[in-house]
């Protein structure tokens, strides 16, 4: 088997979707996908790592094929919960993690809380909660803002796409860096289609939601400075997140190392796969 193969796993009494590549005798290593994305997102990585490792890449609750969250809970907590679930169910050994922005922020805290499951960690522009906590409003403020978003959303439907193509274009808006083909896989992997015949996307739209209720920088840091294993933070150059080099991330890990991908923004994995994968892969496979 080479893959991908589609497989279910039941955690937190939720039905969640993951592929599997690669042979099962092979290191395995977990692909995290980001906010409102999926597991097909890593198609392109993965098809160029499946000779070193056996390779799972989950739907994250709420996204892809698995299923969303009744109340709407889309927190790290219950992310890392999730894949906890999933490598002691399909692992039984230490693993090498990536993740990508919102799955990079999992995976770190993953290896933070669960040193046991994780031999190396690389971390795709995950360290976005440090420049977002730094700034956040007070407490009253979050919680209030919180709650409209929570009424807004459940007075709102999923967007409906009339076509295939004009879904595309959505995603094409979203990073100017995808190619068509690129654009396309990772559309129709994406979507669902209607009963009426249009498409909409899978992700949950409850996943756009910021629960009030957060770590402190202080708790957050001395969360990523506990992180053991040998970590490798990616970023694009291009990227709105910020460099962990210059606003103190990097400093906090105890073997932790920066890769800054020239011409990328925040999805360095398809804007530039040649680079990203001339630094990545030598580090997954140690």
């Amino acid at each position: 088997m080479n893959g991908p193969v589609s497989r279910f796993y039941f955690s937190d009494r939720l039905r969640l979707h993951y592929v599997e590549w690669g042979r099962e005798d092979k290191p395995t290593l977990l692909l995290v996908h980001g906010g409102r994305d999926h597991s097909r997102s890593w198609d392109w990585v993965a098809e160029e790592l499946v000779r070193d490792f056996h390779i799972l890449a989950p739907d994250l609750r709420g996204h892809g094929d698995s299923a969303w969250s009744p109340g709407g809970a889309y927190t790290l907590a219950e992310v890392v919960a999730d894949l906890v679930q999933l490598l002691r169910q399909r692992a039984g050994r230490k693993v090498v993690v990536m993740g990508h922005s919102y799955g990079g922020a999992a995976a770190l805290f993953l290896a933070s809380f669960y040193p046991e499951l994780v031999e190396r960690l690389a971390v795709v522009e995950g360290t976005w909660p440090l420049q977002e906590l730094r700034e956040q409003k007070p407490l009253p403020e979050r919680f209030r803002a919180w709650v409209e978003k929570v009424h807004e959303l459940s007075a709102r439907g999923p967007r409906k796409y009339q076509t295939l193509e004009e879904a595309e274009a959505r995603m094409q808006a979203e990073n100017s860096f995808l190619s068509a083909e690129q654009a396309h896989h990772l559309t129709v992997h994406g979507l669902h289609r209607n009963e009426d015949g249009t498409y909409s996307w899978k992700f949950d739209n409850y996943v756009r939601t910021a629960f009030p209720f957060r770590v402190s920088v202080d708790e957050l840091t001395d969360l990523w400075a506990a992180v053991a294993c040998p970590t490798l933070l990616v970023t694009g150059a291009k990227s709105w997140v910020q460099d962990p080099e210059t606003n103190g991330a990097a400093a906090l890990f105890k073997q932790g190392r920066t890769a800054l991908i020239p011409d990328a923004g925040h999805w360095p994995h398809h804007d530039r796969l040649a680079d990203f994968l001339a630094v990545v892969r030598p580090f997954l496979v140690g």
